[in-house]
């Protein structure tokens, strides 16, 4: 496992209660790709807040898209609908949700594909990890739909799905809030300052 990948999360893996589950994404994380940890979350700025621009802010957005999720799930009147290992998978898979962003190996721009692709990687190594069946398909399907609406090719082709169930609607929700502008985290190198 690559210590220096799964270190720029240690702060997201400890919210993960399950040890099994930390021991996964650990792994899962190690196989990221290198670009992963040094590209912005937007090429263009567009689509992006202030620190998710830059080095790093894809990083930084996904950082932010799992303190979301956290805040909110350890608020009694939201997470409370889900049970600890949901919260677990949850986190997880907003770790990964962008990994492949530019593709593997990278390419220029963003692949629309990308939750897929997150997706496959996750498939391709089930024989290194202790996830259940279940338990992948859980992750694969709310990485897969994170993009919620948002989910048809410039040729107007349907490629991802759409959120179906409360854990993908979350999982959307916890993505589209870590893009809005008008949200602005203040961060000390990439780590979120508290």
């Amino acid at each position: 496992m690559n210590d220096t990948k799964i270190n720029i999360f240690i702060k997201e893996i400890g919210y993960i209660k399950k040890e099994r589950y930390r021991d996964n994404i650990k792994k899962l994380i190690s196989y990221l790709p290198d670009y992963f940890f040094e590209i912005p979350a937007s090429s263009t700025g567009k689509y992006h807040p202030h620190y998710a621009l830059g080095e790093g802010g894809l990083v930084r957005h996904t950082k932010v898209a799992v303190r979301i999720a956290y805040e909110l799930l350890n608020d009694e009147s939201i997470g409370y609908q889900f049970k600890d290992e949901e919260k677990d998978m949850i986190i997880m898979s907003l770790i990964l949700h962008d990994g492949l962003k530019c593709g593997n190996p990278k390419e220029k721009y963003t692949r629309f594909d990308h939750p897929l692709l997150v997706c496959d990687m996750i498939e391709s190594h089930k024989e290194d990890l202790t996830l259940t069946e279940n338990e992948i398909k859980a992750m694969t399907n709310m990485i897969s739909s994170h993009m919620g609406p948002w989910n048809v090719d410039f040729r107007g082709n349907e490629v991802l799905p759409v959120p179906s169930n409360k854990y993908q609607r979350f999982v959307h929700m916890c993505d589209f809030l870590a893009s809005k502008k008008f949200l602005e985290v203040p961060f000390d190198k990439n780590e979120i300052i508290s």
